[in-house]
């Protein structure tokens, strides 16, 4: 390896640990705050102040079952959109894909006029069931699909395969990277959600994670160690889900043999 190159490789690596540094200060600056004036009393105050093991509970469960639906319409749409052909097909991808672009603000009333005719405010099917579809969940999956060899679907139809076991036997395994990937930003996605839990939801025992901080937030307004303790502990599910499917996607990657 020439100088030169040693030199390159040297700058990236310091360049991406510069990076790295950054972004978790934020963290670390969360962290040493909540540890202030009491330590970790403050955890034990925050979590007493109000019911986090039921905001807990309840974004367990939202972000569960959402996830779910999204895996299963997701996987099935896009099996259709790669592998089959329907008249319209490619038209209607793209009106799935324009929706993308649609803010939430736009269709934050009139779902929630449907959902009041439908009697489902202030329930968990108004928090599961407007999210257990995800274009951009589809899209990329899709495209994955695309990838795979059609002679294995030629293949799978000789020996008497439907399209159904077609995929669940032979497409889903060969996009376990892929599956993971979808499910990460789905579960970020789904525990981060403020705005929509907020419209949608009106009783304490219904609010998620993130409402219930909200409110928590407006109460200790002024008590930065409680308040960055709540933080911490809201937080940290995301990060420990985060390095484990870091783990799995590079897993994944290995038993595939896909390269970066």
């Amino acid at each position: 390896m020439t100088s030169a190159s040693v030199l390159k490789e040297g700058s990236r690596h310091i360049l991406l640990a510069a990076g790295g540094v950054v972004m978790i200060l934020p963290f670390a600056w969360m962290i040493a705050t909540s540890l202030e004036a009491g330590g970790f009393r403050n955890y034990a105050d925050a979590w007493r102040e109000v019911p986090f093991g039921t905001y807990f509970m309840n974004t367990f469960i939202v972000t569960g079952l959402t996830v779910a639906g999204v895996v299963v319409t997701s996987a099935l749409a896009a099996y259709a959109f790669a592998t089959m052909e329907f008249r319209g097909k490619s038209a209607l991808f793209l009106l799935f894909l324009s929706t993308m672009m649609v803010p939430q603000p736009v269709y934050l009333a009139p779902s929630y006029v449907i959902l009041a005719r439908l009697g489902w405010v202030d329930t968990f099917m108004a928090l599961i069931v407007p999210w257990t579809a995800n274009v951009f969940s589809i899209f990329l999956l899709r495209q994955h699909f695309r990838t795979i060899p059609r002679s294995l679907y030629e293949a799978a139809k000789l020996d008497g395969c439907s399209d159904f076991m077609y995929l669940w036997r032979i497409v889903l395994p060969l996009s376990r990277s892929v599956l993971v990937t979808v499910i990460l930003f789905d579960v970020i996605s789904s525990w981060n959600s403020f705005m929509w839990p907020l419209v949608v939801t009106n009783s304490e025992n219904m609010r998620v994670l993130q409402v219930g901080l909200s409110y928590f937030n407006q109460e200790q307004a002024s008590n930065y160690p409680i308040l960055m303790a709540a933080s911490t502990f809201c937080t940290l599910p995301l990060l420990l889900l985060f390095v484990l499917a870091q783990r799995q996607i590079v897993s994944s990657y290995s038993r595939s043999g896909l390269k970066d």
